[in-house]
């Protein structure tokens, strides 16, 4: 890259700190490779993932899930960006390569590497840190001297600079995002122990007994000295799944470690070595993983004062343009709701939802608690076949008049007849049966599901 163009990024790094209200600093955010794992194959979040991969999920109704961590990464001046999928991808890479087109002056990238055969070697990625591993040669061609490794389905806002700006403190190889949970959450994640210094010194992936979990107990003055809350039973430290690796530290353990997960493996490897801190992540973090968190996480963006939001001018999130109108009502009531561009409402009433773009909602209908998530068209070409054996499909999506829809997930692309009614009346908490399925009581209404007149669950 020119000279010229490194000040270039530097001059644009410090802007956006002014911006922030911090001062400019030194930490160069070029040197910064980003690698976003695509995720795997999501059964927890089944019927959702039946036609694409987690990251690509639909998200607050106009972004996808893999927006978040990429627009993290730009907004900390991270232009060099490697994604790694493999299952179900089509519809993410589409969505990348659509959204983000870097300009060659400033040297960016946002690169796809997929699962691919290679002499000797025909498995699919057996984890993070394999997916990681099979991709390294093309990893050691970037000139990066720190290399990010971030999840495609994760939910949070995190200052990526702020973290680089450690490494010019300690003398540290490796990074471990953390936020302080309690014992509930604990048994989930990948839980570690640390120092007055912030180093860590023990590590587990998803404690399940009393006698470990009071082992990998930080002491609350550690904590304090972090500038942690101790409230409750929050003496826990959770790994985000978001690590920082100087260039040698990752490819030394990659290859001095053969195993195929960051979390279970490599992790609790460099813990031996040493090394290896925290970083404190103090705000808002979900990990996407099963239809309550993904329905929960969505609903939340209705609120007054949202835990995630996407109203931040100086740290945006990016997804395609799409050029659509706004969207237009005819004498509906809408509460704590948010409605997305090129939707046509004439609904009586929305409640706590989210209306995704090109939602056609016709006369009389309820809407509560519910997240549709929209259409990729206005209008089917005219060779549409329908998915399901329910009904013949009509011209154009929409969902038809006089319906009641409550505490449910309508996928993309549904076709709802008149008088439908999906309140769960026999109160499921799990149920399957193609196109309806109930997860944790949430009706889910799978892509593509035309649903005729009168039909009711």
């Amino acid at each position: 890259m020119p000279s010229a163009t490194k000040e270039h990024l530097q001059r644009l790094t410090q802007l956006r700190q002014v911006a922030k209200g911090r001062p400019p600093k030194a930490a160069d955010m070029s040197s910064v490779a980003c690698i976003i794992l695509g995720g795997g194959q999501g059964t927890r979040l089944h019927p959702l993932t039946t036609s694409r991969c987690k990251p690509a999920l639909s998200f607050g109704g106009r972004y996808r899930l893999i927006d978040i961590p990429i627009s993290n990464s730009l907004n900390a001046g991270i232009t060099k960006i490697f994604v790694l999928t493999q299952f179900l991808a089509r519809s993410l890479h589409r969505h990348i390569f659509h959204t983000y087109r870097h300009d060659a002056l400033f040297g960016g990238f946002i690169e796809v590497l997929s699962a691919e055969q290679r002499p000797g070697k025909s498995e699919w990625f057996q984890g993070t840190a394999d997916a990681v591993r099979q991709n390294a040669e093309y990893l050691l061609e970037s000139p990066a001297e720190f290399f990010l490794i971030l999840s495609g389905d994760q939910l949070y806002h995190m200052d990526f600079e702020k973290m680089m700006e450690c490494t010019e403190q300690k003398d540290v190889d490796v990074w471990v995002s953390t936020l302080a949970v309690g014992k509930k959450e604990a048994s989930r994640m990948g839980i570690m122990k640390v120092n007055e210094d912030h180093h860590i010194i023990d590590f587990y992936e998803k404690p399940n007994s009393d006698t470990l979990l009071e082992r990998m107990k930080t002491p609350k003055s550690v904590l304090k000295k972090m500038g942690l809350n101790t409230y409750g039973d929050k003496e826990f430290l959770g790994s985000m799944g978001i690590y920082l690796f100087r260039r040698k530290a990752l490819f030394d353990l990659l290859y001095g470690d053969q195993r195929e997960d960051f979390g279970k493996h490599l992790i609790p490897s460099q813990v031996k070595k040493g090394r290896i801190a925290a970083f404190v992540h103090e705000g808002y973090w979900e990990d996407i993983g099963t239809i309550e968190s993904f329905y929960t996480a969505n609903l939340a963006l209705n609120h007054p004062t949202p835990p995630f939001t996407c109203h931040d001018e100086k740290n945006p999130l990016f997804t395609t343009p799409t050029h659509l109108p706004g969207p237009r009502f005819s004498n509906c009531h809408v509460r704590s709701s948010t409605i997305c561009e090129g939707s046509i409402i004439d609904a009586d009433e929305i409640t706590n939802s989210i209306i995704g773009q090109r939602t056609v909602i016709k006369k009389g209908t309820i809407i509560r608690d519910s997240y549709l998530m929209g259409n990729d068209c206005f209008d089917f070409p005219k060779t549409a076949i329908s998915k399901t054996a329910f009904s013949p499909r009509p011209s154009s999506p929409s969902i038809g008049e006089d319906c009641i829809i409550k505490k449910a997930i309508i996928d993309k692309d549904v076709c709802i007849g008149n008088r439908v009614q999906l309140v769960n009346m026999e109160n499921h908490i799990h149920f399957d049966s193609d196109p309806i399925y109930v997860r944790d009581g949430i009706i889910v209404v799978s892509k593509d599901a035309v649903l005729p007149d009168d039909f009711v669950f």
